[in-house]
């Protein structure tokens, strides 16, 4: 023990949130009780000293539930026993010294318990520090001086059972507990296995009936100290009411105080003398601000239930203000209302922001959970590797779109591609003003790929056919990714020439520019298949360095290649003829294969390639989108 002591960082222990070995309910963590950052733990050293008691313990929770029990007890026997005097010397008194005993011994146990450092966010088990703190604070004196049973001490001292009104003044400090309530419901609050609204509904409750409790013991205890017993309140109804049952005299000073409390004000029970009319003034007074506080609380939670239809409500009202002041058409008015009424329907299931507000890790675990298997079943991505779908789908993002709404137009910018996760959408084209429906698309189908692949306006319109989830993913985040793995990106353009090649011939008619595009993949799928054995030839693309392994990945090529005009004849010597033919091409892997690309082309092989300003390629890398190549 000695010697783990002495290898013991100077520093407290960082504050460990579980008591056996593992947390039992994430949801019961307390959110105030965080380490700092930069804090450094020893790994090695996770225990507390001995004799030293974790507050997050189990066990220990448990012990200040059942003193919050004990609290409730001494919230209502405080009052009581200052009205009525003689169930405080009665049988109340050895339930009051049995209770004073639990909290005693919670004092002893404080000088146990650990505590956390607000400033380092420490746990601090010295137990010098631990008593200092203790004592010197204001919780010590006020807890000793709720808890010593001062009529029993008297009685001990003196032999006599004292019944003066002074020690019903002293036990009234009992209330000073009350804080362990308030400690509980705070606690509860933040406890999502509890709701919430009921959790500040039984507060308010609490606060109302220990209100109305309190009033009207205090009440009662100004009847019953009066000079003239029969000039008050209850002894102008109910004659010798002192010697009358204690019972009787709680119900009347209940119903007063709820009577008064509701403001109804029946007049049966009114203020006689001038004490009870100024403490009746100051109840009242108290009750405005209660009654704002109750109304106050009840109010937020009921507008805070509905808070989300207000904010829908108020939205679809601006749509259909801008829609009839910028005379939308009757269609494109029900999509943006059908739009925006899914959005607040599917909000729980989407919850972007609870999302944007977790680390990234546990952002793409949820999204691996719920889409991977969907991005597998895809044309495009079968066969590619696992870490590659791992990165894809940690970049997607997930949107509902109800039925009979475009999610993408024909013409426009290719900058997303698509999945369908569920529901089912049609692929339209608009020709000549008329609308053609040419397929339709179901789970795990695609949309949006062959303009972004090919670089062009989108070709088709694609609509929701019914409800509909899809999963969309950036063609910037695609061209980043897929470099990363060559072979990855082969298999891509694969699997993607299969797939237009089994088009239907209605929508090969629309791309009258693919048949020429198909042919010119297929030499540049071939070429990139059949890599040179010599990984020194002159001319390849990929060079290697002096181990023979390729270079970086930042050498491999982009999955969507560069496209170049290349021109059969040398520069500057082209005639009005010649300019008309150039053929735009996408950029093979490498030099020879351009070589063989322009001899299909042209007729004839060539052996040199110049730039417009007659400069010499001699790496394709260099090469920007459209340059004009000029191979002979």
């Amino acid at each position: 023990m000695s010697s783990w002591s002495e290898t013991r960082s100077p520093l407290p222990l960082l504050f460990r949130r579980h008591s056996s070995g593992e947390i039992k309910n994430l949801a019961s963590v307390s959110s105030s009780l965080l380490p700092a950052f930069g804090t450094v733990v020893d790994e090695g050293h996770l225990r507390l000293k001995k004799h030293v008691i974790a507050p997050y313990d189990y066990r220990y929770r448990w012990w200040q539930t059942f003193l919050v029990v004990l609290v409730v007890y001494s919230a209502w026997a405080s009052p009581f026993e200052l009205a009525f005097r003689k169930a405080a010397t009665g049988s109340l008194l050895i339930v009051d010294l049995v209770v004073d005993f639990f909290f005693a011994a919670d004092i002893i146990f404080t000088f146990f318990v650990a505590y956390l450092d607000k400033s380092t966010y420490l746990l601090v088990d010295d137990h010098k520090k631990i008593a200092l703190r203790y004592v010197t604070r204001l919780w010590f004196t006020m807890d000793v001086a709720s808890t010593l049973p001062f009529q029993f001490i008297y009685r001990i001292f003196t032999g006599q059972l004292h019944d003066g009104r002074v020690f019903g003044f002293l036990n009234l400090l009992r209330l000073w507990r009350l804080r362990r309530v308030s400690e509980l419901f705070t606690r509860l609050e933040k406890d999502i296995r509890f709701s919430y609204f009921i959790t500040r509904l039984s507060k308010l409750i609490c606060v109302t009936l220990f209100a109305v409790h309190s009033a009207g013991c205090f009440y009662f205890y100004l009847a019953a100290h009066h000079k003239m017993p029969e000039n008050t309140w209850i002894g102008s109804q109910v004659n010798d009411f002192k010697h009358r049952s204690i019972w009787l005299g709680y119900t009347y000073s209940i119903y007063w105080s709820i009577v008064t409390l509701t403001t109804v004000g029946y007049g049966d029970l009114h203020a006689v003398n001038t004490g009870e009319k100024v403490f009746n003034m100051l109840y009242m007074l108290f009750n405005i601000g209660l009654t704002a506080y109750i109304i106050g609380n009840m109010t937020n939670l009921i507008v805070h239930s509905a808070v989300r239809t207000l904010f829908m409500r108020n939205a679809i009202n601006e749509i259909l203000r801008y829609g009839s002041k910028n005379r939308l058409p009757e269609g494109l008015r029900e999509q943006m209302l059908a739009h925006m009424q899914l959005r607040f329907k599917t909000a729980e299931l989407q919850q972007e922001e609870v999302l944007e507000d977790l680390p990234k890790a546990i952002r793409s675990s949820i999204s691996q959970h719920l889409f991977r298997g969907t991005v597998e079943k895809t044309y495009l991505f079968q066969g590619v590797s696992v870490d590659l779908i791992a990165q894809m789908v940690s970049e997607m993002k997930a949107e509902y779109f109800p039925p009979k709404v475009e999610i993408i137009l024909q013409n426009e910018i290719p900058t997303d591609l698509y999945i369908v996760v569920s529901g089912a959408v049609d692929v339209l084209i608009y020709k000549n003003g008329a609308e053609q429906f040419l397929t339709k698309l179901g789970s795990a189908d695609m949309a949006g790929e062959i303009g972004v692949i090919f670089n062009i306006p989108q070709p088709f319109t694609v609509r929701t056919k019914r409800l509909s989830q899809v999963i969309r993913l950036s063609h910037h985040h695609l061209k980043q990714m897929v470099p990363i793995d060559h072979g990855d990106g082969k298999k891509i353009m694969n699997n993607f020439i299969q797939y237009v090649k089994g088009l239907k011939q209605e929508m090969l008619d629309e791309l009258p520019f693919l048949t020429e595009l198909l042919s010119d993949l297929n030499i540049e799928i071939t070429g990139r298949n059949e890599e040179p054995k010599n990984s020194e030839a002159p001319n390849s693309r990929k060079d290697t360095n002096a181990q023979g392994t390729p270079e970086s990945s930042n050498q491999l090529p982009s999955l969507i290649p560069v496209r170049v005009i290349i021109h059969g004849h040398p520069p500057k010597t082209n005639t009005k003829k010649d300019e008309t033919s150039g053929k735009l091409i996408h950029l093979p892997d490498s030099i020879e294969d351009l070589f063989k690309l322009a001899e299909k082309k042209f007729g004839t092989r060539g052996s040199m390639i110049l730039m417009a300003d007659g400069s010499q390629v001699e790496e394709l890398n260099a090469l920007r989108e459209n340059d004009p190549l000029f191979i002979f």
